[in-house]
């Protein structure tokens, strides 16, 4: 039982609010009004009973008026949120663009990044070998040893070749000069015997 009573307090109030319990000061007031009309007091008594209708009227009229009021502003204040709430949304959607930007970007100084670094190390590889100029001129100078030792090489086997010829012929004058010998020793001992 409690609990319905503490339901219907909550639901009251809920439903009073700010009101302060209007519905039965109004109600109050109608009966109030009632018993004034259908009563035979005195002049002073009407008066002040009027003047207490008055005040209670007075009364739920400034609640009334504080109700509209405190409304008008709700309204004021949920538009205002409602503007704080789409520049919020709109912030939020640049801030992400900003975002989607600054990525972007990032991608790119990575990329920039990556390409220099290959960039460093072709530079350090390509600095390790002598420039083109240095190679042309050891090139030449290759060549140019290249000539005179080819003409070395062609006058040493020119004398090579002369030497085997020489020895040719020494070879076989020797062949000749023992076969004159072996036929010496042959006549020579034919004469003996």
């Amino acid at each position: 039982m409690a609990v319905n009573d503490d339901e219907i307090i909550k639901k009251r109030l809920l439903i009073d609010g700010d009101g302060g319990n209007d519905d039965k000061r109004i109600t109050n007031l109608l009966k109030t009004l009632i018993r004034w009309c259908h009563s035979s007091e005195s002049d002073e008594e009407s008066r002040l009973t009027c003047q207490r209708m008055l005040a209670t009227l007075a009364q739920c009229e400034h609640t009334m008026e504080k109700s509209a009021t405190v409304y008008h502003m709700n309204l004021m204040e949920q538009a205002n949120y409602d503007n704080l709430s789409r520049e919020i949304e709109e912030k939020i959607q640049a801030a992400m663009e900003k975002i989607n930007e600054c990525k972007n970007e990032l991608q790119q100084a990575k990329r920039i990044r990556k390409h220099r670094q290959e960039y460093d190390a072709l530079a350090k590889v390509i600095q390790q070998h002598p420039d083109r100029q240095d190679t042309t001129k050891k090139l030449e100078m290759l060549d140019k040893e290249l000539a005179v030792l080819e003409g070395t090489k062609e006058s040493l086997e020119h004398k090579l070749d002369m030497r085997r010829k020489q020895f040719h012929v020494l070879i076989a004058a020797i062949h000749e000069l023992q076969s004159v010998i072996e036929e010496d020793e042959k006549t020579s001992e034919m004469d003996t015997l």
